[in-house]
């Protein structure tokens, strides 16, 4: 986010990923083939994973996303939601908190349809400049050290848990 404080001094707000953590709690109804970060270049950074599934096609699926900022350890920070996503992903403007989060990945990846799913998860190349896009200028954030941590359920049990840090300077 940029603010301008006079004619001369312009203020600056930048997001960068500090790590991903990606757990698979059912390693016999889906694994996680691979979850990481990529740095090409100094501005050129990206996130990826890969869910494989191997009980399809899922027909039931939650989603829980909540937002923690570091205070001394993290502590909750402004969003924890649960939805529906089968639901949800038939009017994705019926909650507005995960209609946000989605955002985040739509475009980069195949989950963007409703149910069924009967085929693998892709989160192909998020990049560092959208999600800063997103964290400093459509809903700007304080600066600080944050965690979204998403829980994936599919039959009311829970799959899998991606935690994903990032420091906004």
């Amino acid at each position: 986010m940029s603010t301008k404080l006079d004619s001369l001094l312009w203020i600056s707000s930048k997001f960068e990923f500090t790590n991903i953590k990606c757990t698979s709690l059912d390693t016999n109804f889906a694994d996680f083939e691979y979850c990481f970060l990529k740095s090409v270049n100094r501005t050129y950074k990206y996130m990826s994973l890969k869910v494989n599934l191997f009980k399809t096609p899922i027909t039931k699926i939650k989603v829980n996303g909540a937002l923690f900022k570091r205070f001394s350890g993290y502590r909750p920070f402004m969003y924890n939601v649960t939805i529906d996503a089968c639901r949800f992903l038939k009017d994705t403007a019926s909650n507005p908190v995960a209609g946000y989060l989605f955002n985040f990945f739509k475009k980069v990846s195949n989950m963007n349809h409703t149910c069924p799913y009967d085929h693998d998860l892709l989160f192909e190349r998020l990049s560092i400049d959208f999600v800063n896009q997103q964290v400093t200028k459509v809903l700007p954030f304080p600066e600080g050290d944050y965690l979204l941590e998403t829980n994936w359920f599919a039959y009311d049990i829970n799959r899998a848990v991606v935690k994903v840090y990032g420091t906004i300077s």
